[in-house]
């Protein structure tokens, strides 16, 4: 784990050879110092004669300079110090958060998002530390102890000897405390993204309107209280732990110059200008030496969080451009879709079963069936959100794993039954399916789906806020600004997953009125669980436990009274049908 934490500074090897010269260049200014004080102690204090000012106010301005010229290099460090950790840092928020775009829904249903959320963002965050101070501190520490020790050696071999033997139990300490540290930090990360998805849970607008409808505010704010009240538990034993470390480690180094002092008594004892310089060295040699000691703490309780980052950016993508992918040809692409003797299966359970069916291009085809039959997974095979287990899905022939993922998304309009609204404005909304989109084409695609006079209505036409998932439209309006998006490219493969199911009569009414003209001419895929609303499709394919049991038309599928006919008499009329004529005023 370790290394591969380390290996996120392999690129900025050369940033972080000059930063250690830096920080060589200002530990050896900084062990001069020391030098220059044994001078003016035994040169200059001490000197045969009397003090020699002259000398002493030489080695003051040597002094002061050395001094000077460290701070100024320290300053220099800590900026691209800082600089380094954040380019890190950003490095490794992108790359998770790109990681995560390219992996399977199945990853996105199985995990809460709120928790996804915490790692992208409070995970990432905590690694600041480490990426920014940490690893340099430790640099800078590792050099500063060579250099001491260096210089002690140079100063008497026999009392560094005894310094040195006493860093030992200061590795124990911490040692000991890096262990607690590390669980005690994974718990708070836990913790931390535990309230994240409470958060997120109930402090959306569906989440506050249904603790309000059935009262339960209180039993909200008892749970976010429950985890504030234990995160603050865990923060606090980390605090004291890390405290601990510090106090044991400062008692240590407090006793080690009495230590030095015995042990020159014990021999032939240094001038006062050696000893006097021996414990000033001393004091640098254990104070890098105990925050070494204390950053490896920290790097060790941090490896809790880059685990948890590591292990999302361990998850393989389920679906990725195979060798030789080539992009399709928009203007080539004629729509025909096919499916033989397609199998799917998630968490071992099969969702389909060897199901073979053909679109033709142009052609409005529907799939029906009730809830869990496997519609919506066919679909995204179609899409290729998934790869079948067995089998091979086509386009226009060609299998659609031979195609790049991002030229086979260009291809299709999607509407689904809950809309994905970000709260951004109406044009902001809609181009997220065209970026280049003009005001010219957002227009008239909004007056396809029959909504644009409904957005030049609202306070600021087309630059109006929509609110958090479109909770300022009602559910026709938002549908249909869905439909304005899906088909502002133009694709010419449109599929409506649901799209209407979950409105009310008039509001579905409204959104098949604005589907109807868009269908011709392109290939046209509606997956539904109510059979009475594609009664116009060209071809039907019924679904059954993952099975395809019957295809034709609305009539013909009606005559064989097979499972077709018993979902159409089972389910209660509604209202028109997807690609029917609607009725006059």
């Amino acid at each position: 784990m370790n290394r591969r934490v380390l290996s996120l500074f392999r690129p900025y090897a050369g940033r972080v050879l000059l930063i250690t010269g830096l920080i060589g260049l200002s530990a050896g200014l900084g062990t001069a110092v020391p030098f220059l004080t044994r001078a003016m102690v035994d040169q200059g204090l001490l000197a045969p004669g009397g003090p020699r000012a002259g000398l002493l106010a030489a080695l003051l301005g040597a002094t002061a300079a050395a001094a000077a010229a460290a701070g100024g290099i320290g300053v220099l460090q800590a900026h691209l110090s800082s600089r380094m950790g954040q380019d890190v840092l950003e490095r490794l928020r992108t790359d998770l958060y790109a990681h995560l775009q390219r992996l399977p829904l199945t990853f996105f249903t199985g995990t809460r998002t709120g928790e996804i959320q915490a790692r992208v963002i409070g995970d990432v965050a905590e690694v600041q530390s480490v990426a920014g101070a940490t690893v340099p501190a430790m640099l800078a520490n590792v050099v500063t102890c060579l250099a001491t020790t260096a210089c002690l050696v140079a100063l008497s071999w026999r009392l560094a000897l005894v310094s040195i033997c006493l860093l030992p139990a200061a590795a124990w300490l911490t040692a000991r405390v890096a262990t607690h540290q590390r669980r005690v930090v994974a718990a708070v990360q836990r913790s931390r993204a535990e309230m994240n998805v409470i958060a997120e849970e109930t402090l959306s607008v569906s989440g506050i309107l249904l603790a309000r409808v059935f009262g339960r505010q209180d039993h909200g704010v008892r749970r976010f209280g429950d985890e504030s009240r234990r995160l603050a538990g865990l923060q606090v034993r980390a605090a004291v732990g890390a405290q601990a470390l510090g106090a044991a480690l400062q008692a240590l180094f407090l006793v080690a110059p009495a230590v030095v002092y015995l042990a020159a008594g014990l021999g032939r004892p240094p001038t006062p200008g050696t000893l006097l310089a021996f414990t000033s060295l001393q004091a640098r040699l254990f104070l890098p030496a105990g925050q070494l000691m204390q950053v490896a703490v920290q790097f060790r309780a941090a490896t809790a969080v880059f685990e948890r980052i590591f292990e999302y950016l361990d998850r393989r993508p389920s679906v990725v451009d195979g060798p030789g992918a080539v992009a399709a040809r928009r203007d080539a692409v004629r729509g025909e879709i096919a499916l033989t003797g397609v199998t799917f299966r998630y968490g071992g359970h099969a969702v389909l079963r060897d199901v073979t069916l053909r679109i033709r291009p142009g052609q409005f085809a529907a799939v029906v069936g009730e809830s869990g039959s496997g519609k919506t997974t066919l679909a995204h095979l179609v899409m290729r959100l998934h790869d079948p287990d067995e089998g091979v899905v086509t386009l226009d022939g060609v299998d659609v794993r031979r195609l790049t993922r991002d030229s086979l998304a260009a291809l299709f309009g999607v509407v689904t039954q809950e809309p994905v609204l970000f709260h951004a404005t109406v044009a902001d909304n809609l181009r997220y399916a065209k970026a280049a989109a003009t005001a010219g084409e957002l227009e008239a695609a909004c007056r396809a789906a029959r909504i644009h006079d409904r957005v030049v209505r609202l306070p600021d036409g087309y630059d109006s806020m929509v609110g958090e998932r479109g909770s300022r439209l009602s559910g026709g309006e938002k549908q249909r600004l869905a439909i304005a998006r899906a088909i502002l490219n133009d694709p010419p493969v449109l599929i409506l997953d649901e799209a209407t199911s979950a409105l009310d009569a008039e509001s579905e009414r409204q959104v098949q009125e604005a589907l109807t003209p868009l269908l011709p001419g392109r290939t046209t895929l509606v997956v539904t669980h109510r059979p009475d609303t594609v009664r116009a499709a060209d071809v039907i394919f019924v679904l059954h436990e993952g099975r395809l049991v019957e295809q034709g038309r609305h009539e013909e599928l009606l005559a064989k009274g097979g499972r077709y006919a018993e979902l159409v008499h089972r389910l209660p009329e509604r209202g028109g049908s997807v690609g029917a004529v609607p009725a006059g005023p």
